[in-house]
C-alpha cells in the first residue's frame, strides 16, 4: 500500500513497514494513554529504560499493523501481523530510538489539517 501522506517508513528485519495512524489506531492509543496528546507525555516520562521499549515497540507494532490490515482488506492474499515479540526480536535499541522520529511523523501525518487560521486570514492584504 502507497499512502504516502499518511505514513512514515521503518525497516524491521528485512522487511519495509508503514507506520500509518487510522481511526482504528487512534482508538487504540487512546484506550491505552487517554488520547493522543498524552501519548508524547508518557513516552517521555517514562520512569525507565524497559518500560520506554515496551511503549516503543507497542506503538510501532500497532502502526506497522495497519498498513497490513488494510492490505487484508482490499486483497485475497492475506499477510501476517507483526507482533510485538517479532519487533523485538528483528529490532536493536538503536534503531527503536530512530523509530520515534518516524512514529511521531506517522502521528503528525494522521492528524495534520490543511486549515488556515483567523490569524492568517486577518493578515491578508484587503483590496
Amino acid at each position: 500500500m502507497q499512502d504516502n501522506d499518511r505514513s512514515a517508513i521503518i525497516k524491521i528485519g528485512d522487511e519495509e513497514y508503514q507506520l500509518i495512524l487510522t481511526t482504528k489506531a487512534t482508538k487504540e492509543i487512546a484506550k491505552r494513554y487517554g488520547g493522543l496528546e498524552n501519548l508524547g507525555t508518557k513516552l517521555m516520562k517514562t520512569e525507565n529504560f524497559e518500560m520506554a521499549l515496551d511503549e516503543v515497540v507497542w506503538l510501532i507494532t500497532l502502526l506497522a499493523n495497519q498498513c497490513i490490515l488494510i492490505h487484508n482488506l482490499k486483497h485475497q492474499d492475506k499477510h501476517e501481523l507483526l507482533t510485538e515479540e517479532t519487533v523485538e526480536l528483528l529490532t536493536s535499541p538503536l534503531e527503536l530510538a530512530a523509530y520515534k522520529d518516524a512514529i511521531m511523523k506517522a502521528m503528525f501525518k494522521g492528524t495534520k489539517r490543511n486549515v488556515e487560521s483567523e490569524d492568517d486570514l486577518k493578515n491578508t492584504p484587503a483590496e
